[in-house]
């Protein structure tokens, strides 16, 4: 069988601002979801998430870049993915999100040259504007999207993170490895 030929392309500059990235913060509504929020009658909330995007993140972990995620809301099946997907490192019903964000650097011995991160509202603005690479879905607000270095194709909640991901993998060397063991 001949090895699969990856077919996706960044611009150059853009794959030189993500080669030094070892950690990428997430945001969750509008970024790891489509940002509209279910409750039950019982109150509890509900989210989506895209399969593609949890793959993207595993791929993250395998290729030595840790995902973090740092989210003003908090809740039990936000919980529960991050625990099936083995994201460590989260910061959940914080609003202000640099100092949540500067402990998990300071844990892992990192700085914001070494960081990403991705939103989608002014909460997510003192993160997008350290970071070494700043990413947002096309439906962030405008100001987001003004500072955004990357503002992904894909919709929130349905693969923006993993074209963040995939960008962050092509960047460090390891799609085609891991496309060509995923293809075996």
């Amino acid at each position: 069988m001949e090895p699969l030929r990856p077919v996706l392309n960044f611009p150059p500059a853009l794959l030189l601002r993500a080669q030094p990235v070892r950690v990428v913060f997430f945001d969750v509504d509008g970024v790891l979801t489509d940002g509209s929020l279910y409750f039950s009658e019982a109150g509890e909330t509900l989210k989506r998430f895209h399969t593609l995007d949890g793959l993207g993140l595993q791929l993250l972990k395998r290729a030595g870049i840790t995902p973090a995620v740092v989210s003003g809301r908090d809740s039990a099946a936000l919980r529960l993915r991050l625990s099936a997907l083995g994201v460590v490192h989260a910061r959940l019903g914080t609003e202000d999100k640099a100092p949540a964000a500067e402990t998990i650097l300071a844990e892992l011995g990192l700085d914001w040259a070494a960081a990403a991160a991705m939103g989608d509202d002014w909460p997510d603005l003192p993160l997008l504007r350290r970071a070494a690479l700043a990413a947002a879905p096309p439906t962030a607000h405008a100001e987001v999207l003004a500072v955004a270095h990357h503002v992904t194709e894909r919709q929130p909640g349905a693969g923006a993170v993993r074209e963040l991901c995939d960008l962050l993998l092509v960047a460090q060397g390891a799609y085609a490895r891991e496309l060509e063991a995923a293809a075996r």
